[in-house]
Order: structure tokens, then C-alpha cells, then sequence
């Protein structure tokens, strides 16, 4: 998987798993779940989870950890350095296999608890200017074209990092590549995003397109944006990584005036396998039976489905017994 990203990009990623991880230890009752910076939409998970569960399971006994992402989720748990986490389904799959994007790293002892949380869509978006030039809005052609390409990426963590390098690798190019016709691949933190866009130092901006994504939606709001399809022969590489095709929008932001084709990540409530089956039976129940309050909580959950939630194509890893427990309960399994 992913024979494109070089020894940097993975070396790289191991650095952002290990920073991610690198918390000082709880005792053993504590709680800690890993989602990522205030302001997302995994922190507002995490933080209705949090109100959610401390009443069961006592003051003060749950901590957010306002980092990692997508693909460190699942190393953060797998180092015992958080009890549960948010991680994308595909990450999640990446992580138990132990596939080339960890690089030698694997998390054998993750197992998931509630799947199906909502759908995160990687997607592409471009300047109305780069488009203009270009002529068209079809990737595959723009890539074709050899003309030079400002790709804006999230940091190492972010599962939409490896995504975009299997695109280029799905459009018959590479990182260097882009930059040997005169592009560049530029990465910068959330909170820098809209300005690198809004500036016009870059063309083209590939990240998850969650319904309300705070960046996104700056981005849409502050600059003239197309958003463009993924073609089929990246779509292909997707789909072989674990990832499942799908229609975002329309009218998610501004810009967007029809549904666009992009890659499914999913999202799944990982734990430890170590994390006692009684605890992982609370969390589950909880986040069951409050599901309308997790709806609410933000857009990106809305379409929250519990039924599905123990499915394999929403979990992609073996279940926790807790959470088995609970299911069978419940009559869903």
C-alpha cells in the first residue's frame, strides 16, 4: 500500500504517532480519549462523551486528549497513552494490519466499540482561478496536463495525508513529480489553512469534508473555491485501501452547488483490549442510548444510525467484548 510515499513522508508520520502519544501516564480508573484540536468535530464528540459517561463513571474521571488524528488515534490507543479514541474505519484497518503507512508499527490490540459515528468524506476542493487557467475541473486532466500544482495538505496525523498521496498515486503521479513540473505539496496546521488558500499560495486543498468542518467552511467563505470530483482511477486506489466511495453535499458550503464525489473514511470508537469489559459495556450503552443527544451535538454526527453500529463495514475491526456484550443485549447482534 501507498508505494509512493517515500521514506521522509514515513518517517515523518512515525514522529507525529510517537509526539501524539506522549502523554504522562493516568491511574488506572481515569479515562482518557483521544480525538483531536478543540474546535473539531472529534473534540465535540469527545467532549459530549465526556459530560456523558463522568456521571457514571465519577468526577473528574475523563480526560480529552486535544491532539493526534485519524491515523495516530489508533498507536495513541494501541500505546496505552489513551482507554479509547476516534479513529477513521480505514486508519483503523491500517493500524490493526500493520500496512506500509505505519511504517513497521501495527496496533494488533485495538478493537472498536460504536462504528458508524458519522461519514468523513476525503475531498478536493481548487481556486476559481487555478481552474480558470486550467480549463477544466476534471483532477485527472489537470494532473495529466503537467501543469504546476500548489497541493495544500494537513500535517503527518491526519488520515487525509495518506489519502491524498494515494490519489496522486491513483492520477499516475508522485510527490516528486509535482514538484519536478514546478508544483509544490505544502503542509500546515488547521489554523493556517484558510490563510494559505485566501493568500493564493496554493491551488489546490485536500482534506476531509465533514458537514461543518470549521476550516472548510472559512475556506469556502473567504475564498473563490470549485470543489472537483475524485476520478475513477484514483477512486480505484481508495477503494483497494480500504476507503468507500460516496457523495458529499451539495450545498455543504458555499461553492458547492452540487454533490461531490469523494472517499469514505468512516469513523469508529476504538479501546484498548485491556480496557476492563465492564467499562467498555458503560461507554457503549452510553453512547447508544443517548444517541439523539450526540446528534445534536454537532452536524457532522447527525446521520448517526444505531443500528448500524456494530456492523463490519462500520467498525472494519474485531469488537471489544464490552461492547459485544451490550449489542447482544440490545438484540442487534
Amino acid at each position: 500500500m501507498l508505494k509512493l510515499i517515500n521514506r521522509q513522508l514515513r518517517s515523518l508520520l512515525a514522529a507525529a504517532v510517537m509526539t501524539a502519544v506522549s502523554t504522562t501516564a493516568l491511574t488506572a480508573q481515569d479515562i482518557r480519549i483521544g480525538a483531536m484540536r478543540e474546535g473539531s468535530s472529534w473534540y465535540v464528540f469527545a467532549a459530549t462523551l465526556q459530560q456523558m459517561i463522568e456521571p457514571i463513571l465519577g468526577s473528574n474521571s475523563v480526560e480529552i486528549i486535544a491532539r493526534g488524528g485519524g491515523v495516530a488515534n489508533p498507536m495513541v490507543v494501541q500505546g496505552g497513552r489513551a482507554e479509547i479514541a476516534l479513529s477513521n474505519v480505514a486508519s483503523a484497518v491500517w493500524a490493526a494490519n500493520g500496512d506500509d503507512v505505519y511504517e513497521g508499527m501495527s496496533a494488533p490490540d485495538i478493537r472498536a466499540l460504536v462504528g458508524g459515528l458519522n461519514d468523513v468524506f476525503v475531498g478536493v476542493m481548487a481556486t476559481d482561478a487555478f481552474v480558470a487557467r486550467q480549463g477544466t475541473t476534471d483532477l485527472a486532466e489537470i494532473v495529466a496536463s503537467g501543469a504546476p500544482i500548489r497541493i495544500l495538505i494537513k500535517p503527518v496525523g491526519s488520515s487525509a495525508v495518506p489519502v491524498a498521496y494515494m490519489i496522486l498515486e491513483g492520477l499516475g503521479t508522485s510527490v516528486d513529480e509535482i514538484r519536478a513540473n514546478g508544483g509544490d505539496i505544502v503542509q500546515v496546521d488547521t489554523g493556517q489553512i484558510a490563510d494559505q488558500m485566501r493568500n493564493g499560495n496554493a491551488d489546490i486543498y485536500i482534506d476531509t469534508m465533514i458537514q461543518g468542518h470549521p476550516a472548510i467552511t472559512e475556506v469556502a467563505l473567504t475564498t473563490n473555491v470549485t470543489f472537483l470530483d475524485i476520478p475513477q482511477a484514483a477512486m480505484d486506489v481508495l477503494e483497494a485501501n480500504g476507503l468507500t466511495p460516496g457523495a458529499y453535499g451539495p450545498e455543504w458550503y458555499k461553492g458547492q452547488t452540487t454533490a461531490t464525489t469523494g472517499a469514505n473514511l468512516g469513523t469508529v470508537l476504538i479501546a484498548n483490549a485491556s480496557l476492563d469489559e465492564e467499562t467498555a459495556y458503560l461507554i457503549t450503552k452510553t453512547i447508544m442510548e443517548n444517541a439523539e443527544a450526540l446528534k445534536s451535538s454537532h452536524g457532522a454526527w447527525s446521520a448517526f444510525d444505531p443500528t448500524q453500529a456494530m456492523i463490519p463495514e462500520n467498525t472494519g475491526i474485531a469488537l471489544h467484548p464490552g461492547a459485544v456484550r451490550y449489542y447482544e443485549e440490545a438484540g442487534l447482534m
